[in-house]
């Protein structure tokens, strides 16, 4: 049974992320009448300058703490009559969890578990009746890799996760849906595509190829490039998102996609052209001439795509941005802001895909 739900105290977690910093702002612009409450470890992905401007307004709180912190989820939730939980928090980089997977699994597993507890003993144990919503935000990689011709993942694809990152946040779905089935916590869930956009962290494909191309750097790709991706524009996640919470059924899961399945070498050839156009009499063009060819990572999966007909279908969900004017929108935005990357530019020399 689809339901109509406004979310009035939102507590966002990992909001000073990529993802979360634009849900934030997003949110706040949409719904001013409403509060929201950002949880943030910041770790090395989370910048509280990208939510600094919000500071001093009477909707927006930031609390610098980590989801693993049961006691201080329960506080929040009481002392700011939270009815929305929006769980962004995680640990999201494939190379990283290849190299030091326990993190992924204390903060993906332990933490997502950690508000779930605090959320019941609020929620359900405190306030029986209270209405509520628990929004867990997952990735497509819990699905595994496809073929060139295998159909797009859809809800009920079955789960194969390839790397620990993945199976952290398969791990995640199914705590998530346990809760649900077993106390009633009233949850949902979004698996979503590769993410692109403002504030994303230097380290992903995106904004690592900007900063390395605009200084004449070499970009990486791995193995041959041709490893394919959907790629969503981040404010149409957020659209979906918002969707979902205020109308999704409970217990349900949506994917969300942006239908636009590029090959990792076509997208940075795509930048490069771009970045042609702009800067004619860069010394750095062609820009295609940085691209260089590295190692392939282990068990690199290589497609993805996502079937989102259930949300287009059940809440009338429609991408807003091609992928030219998304990657046009987000190239603006990091010429605009080079302190955002130049700092951390030569930090990394490898990418990895997910948002």
């Amino acid at each position: 049974m689809t339901t109509t739900y406004q979310p009035k105290q939102l507590l966002v977690t990992g909001g000073a992320g990529f993802i979360g910093t634009n849900f934030v702002h997003y949110w706040l612009a949409s719904y001013p009448d409403t509060r929201i409450v950002v949880l943030d470890a910041l770790t090395y992905a989370g910048r509280y300058e990208n939510l600094q401007i919000l500071e001093g307004q009477t909707n927006f709180r930031f609390v610098h703490g980590d989801i693993l912190d049961q006691p201080l989820v329960e506080q929040l939730l009481r002392e700011e009559n939270i009815d929305t939980i929006v769980h962004f928090a995680a640990e999201s980089h494939v190379d990283r969890s290849i190299y030091g997977p326990d993190a992924f699994l204390r903060t993906n597993i332990d933490g997502t578990h950690s508000l779930l507890k605090a959320a019941k003993i609020v929620w359900l144990d405190e306030k029986p009746g209270f209405a509520h919503r628990f929004h867990h935000v997952s990735t497509d990689e819990v699905y595994g890799t496809l073929s060139a011709t295998d159909p797009a993942f859809t809800e009920t694809t079955p789960y194969a996760p390839n790397s620990p990152y993945a199976a952290s946040k398969a791990s995640s779905d199914h705590i998530v849906r346990a809760y649900q089935h077993t106390y009633g916590l009233q949850t949902t869930t979004s698996n979503c595509s590769n993410n692109y956009g403002p504030y994303q962290y230097p380290e992903k494909l995106i904004p690592l190829a900007i900063s390395r191309l605009l200084q004449g750097q070499a970009v990486p790709i791995y193995g041959d490039g041709q490893q394919i991706r959907d790629w969503l524009y981040v404010d149409d996640h957020n659209r979906g998102i918002d969707l979902i919470m205020r109308n999704g059924r409970i217990g349900e899961t949506y994917n969300i996609g942006g239908n636009n399945e590029q090959a990792n070498l076509s997208l940075i050839h795509e930048l490069c052209d771009l970045l042609d156009a702009r800067f004619p009499d860069s010394p750095h063009v062609p820009h295609r001439q940085h691209i260089t060819y590295v190692q392939d990572r282990p068990g690199h999966d290589r497609r993805y795509a996502i079937d989102n007909s259930k949300i287009c279908r059940e809440l009338g969900y429609v991408p807003s941005e091609t992928f030219q004017s998304g990657l046009a929108k987000t190239l603006d935005w990091y010429l605009d802001r080079p302190e955002f990357w130049q700092d951390g530019v030569s930090l990394f020399g490898s990418h990895g895909e997910k948002a």
